[in-house]
C-alpha cells in the first residue's frame, strides 16, 4: 500500500500530492482571493510572529479548550498555508519538472533574526526567469526584499538550487514544501527553529506534515559515534549505552533525512512510511 498523507488523496490522486505538476500551475495564481493572500503574507510578515505568539496564550487554556481549538487552527491552516517534510530525493524530483526556481530571502528570518536570509525558494511551471508569481512578489515592495544585501529575486538554475540546498543540509536545515491557499505550491524552504512553522511546531501546534519516510539505522553499520544526534531538529534519535548505537524513534522522527549527512559509516537510511506499522498512519 502506498504512504499517502491526506493531501495526496485530495490533491495528489493518489500519489504524492507535491510531485503533481498541476498543484504548482500559474493558472491557479488567476485565483484573485489567492493572489491578495500572497500579497498579505509577503507584505506582512509580523502579523505571522504576532500569531506564534498567541499559541502561547492558547497553551496556557485549560486542556479540554486547547483540545477543542487545535484541530480548528490545523484545519484552517491547512487551507491557506500548510506543508511537508520533504528528503533531498524529492526536492530534486520536483526540481526535475518544475520550470523556474527563484531563491528569495526568508519570511522568518526577516522576522525572527532580523537580517536577509535566502533560505526560500519560489517555484514554478512557468518558464523564464520572469514568472507570474515572481512578478507578484516584487510588486509588494516588501521592506525583506529591498534591504541592503539583497538583489531582488535571484533565478537558480536546477543543478545549483540542488547544490545549495545538500548545503544547507550539511548546516542541519531540514527542507519542506509549501503551499499558498492550498492546492497551489508556491514555494520550498530550509527550515530550523528560526522558521516560524517549526516555532508553531515546538508549541505543539502541527504546521505541516511528517514526510513520506521515516529513518531507521542499521545497527550492523552504526559504531554508535552519536554525531546524528545533533543534527536531529525533532529529538527522534537516542543512544543506547548498553549496547553502543543510536536508534530512530518513528512516532518522533519527520523522516527529513538530514540525519544521514552526518553518518560517516552510512548507517541510517528512509523507508516508506507505510512499511513502518508504528508510524504508516502518522502524519
Amino acid at each position: 500500500m502506498i504512504a499517502v498523507c491526506e493531501f495526496c488523496h485530495k490533491h495528489g490522486e493518489g500519489e504524492k500530492w507535491y510531485l503533481q505538476a498541476q498543484n504548482y500551475s500559474e493558472d491557479l495564481l488567476s485565483d484573485l482571493s489567492r493572489r491578495r493572500y500572497i500579497q498579505d503574507f509577503f507584505r506582512e510578515p509580523h502579523k505571522k510572529e504576532a500569531n506564534i505568539a498567541r499559541l502561547d496564550d492558547l497553551n496556557r487554556l485549560p486542556a479540554f479548550v486547547r483540545s477543542a481549538v487545535k484541530p480548528v487552527i490545523v484545519n484552517r491552516q491547512k487551507k491557506s498555508h500548510y506543508g511537508q517534510v520533504l528528503p533531498l530525493e524529492d526536492i530534486e524530483e520536483i526540481f526535475g519538472f518544475v520550470n523556474s526556481i527563484v531563491r528569495l530571502p526568508c519570511v522568518c528570518r526577516h522576522v525572527t533574526v532580523g537580517s536577509e536570509q535566502r533560505y526560500c525558494y519560489g517555484i514554478s511551471m512557468e518558464p523564464g526567469e520572469e514568472t507570474e508569481l515572481g512578478r507578484l512578489i516584487e510588486s509588494i515592495g516588501a521592506d525583506y526584499l529591498t534591504g541592503p544585501h539583497t538583489g531582488g529575486l535571484e533565478s537558480v538554475p536546477a543543478d545549483k538550487a540542488l547544490e545549495q540546498f545538500r548545503e544547507m543540509e550539511k548546516r542541519g536545515l531540514i527542507h519542506t514544501v509549501w503551499t499558498f491557499v492550498t492546492p497551489f505550491i508556491g514555494g520550498i524552504c530550509n527550515c530550523d527553529l528560526d522558521c516560524l512553522a517549526m516555532r508553531a511546531l515546538s508549541k505543539s501546534y502541527r504546521s505541516m506534515f511528517r514526510a513520506e519516510y521515516v529513518g531507521e539505522v542499521d545497527a550492523d553499520l552504526c559504531n554508535g559515534c552519536r554525531a546524528c544526534i545533533k543534527s536531529c531538529q525533532f529529538g527522534a534519535i537516542r543512544y543506547s549505552l548498553a549496547g553502543e548505537k543510536v536508534t530512530i524513534d518513528p512516532l518522533k522522527c519527520y523522516g527529513c533525512g538530514i540525519c544521514r549527512i552526518q553518518c560517516t559509516k552510512n548507517a541510517i537510511f528512509l523507508r516508506n512510511r507505510a512499511e513502518m506499522p508504528a508510524a504508516a498512519n502518522l502524519w
